[in-house]
């Protein structure tokens, strides 16, 4: 199953074409994360599971839906909705969230639903530190682990996400050690980057940052799967390299996934190019982005910035 995850992202684009999107089905959350890209959190907008689908179905290429936020799943019922309909067609769905809403029968309608991955944050190995970095009661960690825990039991692709940022950057292989101990195999470490329209600037140095990926490579054990996200622009640089079980996905953000938020914005990356070219309810076509280009998004298909990349390796000059 874990293949499934990032499938669009193991092979390097070299055509543009929409494959991927990813719905941001409502800007509201229950937690308030430092280093969230959420475009325009908590501004109330959202959108229902109905609305998803016709945009959906005239989208006949689609390989994938993420399902996000804000935390997606304070609309559970239009997720389940999604996800069906998604399933019915052969439409990989992801469904990123903070994993503290869930519960066993949540958990059982999402599979029977046909989800193929859930994503969860997971950045802390005790219920005190996650509890003093978040703000939230420590007892909501052991609801997340206990979730984990469940989802991990059934055919669903779970996959935890730790992000590589100064709080995180010398536990990695602990905190690693902790969701194969809930029955996790698939380890995505995204890495840092700045966000110039959020603030977040605690991201990993370049040194800490190929300590912690060489440790938790040297150390992976064999039936489990690590993505290093954000880092295939500069792997070579850092002497990493792909081998069975290790991959450093490709960015497809612009190239075959956009983002749409809960009022039509259509978005380059919410996560490192929060750029609007155009919105579904002001006569932008999603189906026709990529033969009747907007200039933004070719600017940016012409240059592929990476926050990341620079963040690491500043141009000189």
């Amino acid at each position: 199953m874990s293949i499934k995850y990032k499938a669009l992202e193991l092979d390097n684009p070299l055509t543009y074409e929409l494959e991927g999107l990813e719905v941001g089905v409502t800007s509201n959350c229950n937690f308030r994360c430092d280093y969230c890209c959420a475009y325009n959190r908590n501004d109330g907008q959202s959108i229902n599971g109905k609305e998803v689908i016709r945009i959906l179905e005239e989208l006949p290429g689609l390989k994938r839906v993420r399902l996000s936020g804000g935390e997606v799943t304070l609309k559970f019922e239009d997720c389940v909705e999604i996800v069906s309909y998604c399933s019915s067609r052969g439409i990989q769905t992801q469904l990123n969230s903070n994993g503290s809403l869930l519960n066993a029968a949540r958990i059982q309608e999402l599979v029977t639903a046909g989800l193929t991955t859930i994503h969860i944050s997971f950045n802390f190995t005790t219920a005190e530190a996650f509890s003093n970095y978040y703000h939230i009661h420590p007892s909501v960690y052991d609801k997340i682990r206990e979730n984990i825990t469940m989802f991990a039991k059934t055919d669903v692709n779970v996959v935890l996400e730790t992000l590589l940022f100064n709080e995180t950057q010398d536990n990695m292989q602990e905190i690693s050690d902790h969701v194969y101990a809930m029955g996790v195999r698939t380890h995505e470490i995204q890495n840092s980057i700045i966000m110039g329209h959020t603030g977040w600037k605690a991201i990993a140095a370049q040194e800490q940052l190929k300590n912690a990926v060489a440790q938790l490579i040297a150390n992976r054990k064999e039936d489990t799967t690590l993505y290093f996200t954000c880092m295939d622009r500069f792997m070579d640089k850092l002497g990493f390299a792909e081998q069975p079980g290790v991959y450093f996905p490709h960015c497809i953000e612009g190239k075959k996934q956009l983002h749409l938020h809960g009022n039509g914005d259509i978005l380059i990356s919410e996560l490192c190019h929060p750029v609007i070219i155009g919105n579904i309810y002001n006569g932008t076509s999603l189906n026709e982005l990529y033969t009747n280009m907007p200039a933004p998004l070719s600017q940016f298909l012409e240059k592929l910035p990476c926050p990341a990349l620079d963040a690491l390796f500043p141009q000189e000059g």
